[in-house]
């Protein structure tokens, strides 16, 4: 059974940071690629950053020079460094585990709330 736990979620003023954390348990051995993605109540979930096995990042735009997503394998934990926070990155974020090419998460954690006020 694979588990994700986010944590690092919060409130924090506009230009702030934070780091989010995902620990997976269970079939780490499996991971093909790491996602973040949040959502807002009443949106469809977004993709905010992946990251593969090798290290190889995508972000979308909106994040791209302010997060870093990045792997601890060691620890089976993938993080989100998040820079330069603007009150349009409210959200719940949630980290998704894919076991295939095929660009489908397959599990999904809870997800942790992060808060920008202006």
């Amino acid at each position: 059974q694979v588990q994700l736990v986010e944590s690092g979620g919060g409130v924090v003023q506009a230009g702030g940071s934070l780091r989010l954390s995902c620990t997976i348990s269970g079939r780490a051995y499996s991971i093909k690629t790491m996602s973040w993605y949040r959502q807002v109540p009443g949106n469809q979930r977004e993709f905010v950053a992946a990251i593969s096995r090798g290290g190889i990042t995508n972000y979308t735009d909106s994040v791209k020079d302010r997060f870093t997503i990045s792997i601890d394998l060691a620890k089976i934990t993938v993080y989100l460094e998040m820079n330069r926070l603007k009150p349009e990155d409210t959200a719940v974020y949630l980290c998704g585990m894919s076991t295939s090419d095929r660009g489908v998460v397959d599990y999904w954690g809870q997800g942790t709330q992060v808060t920008v006020s202006s």
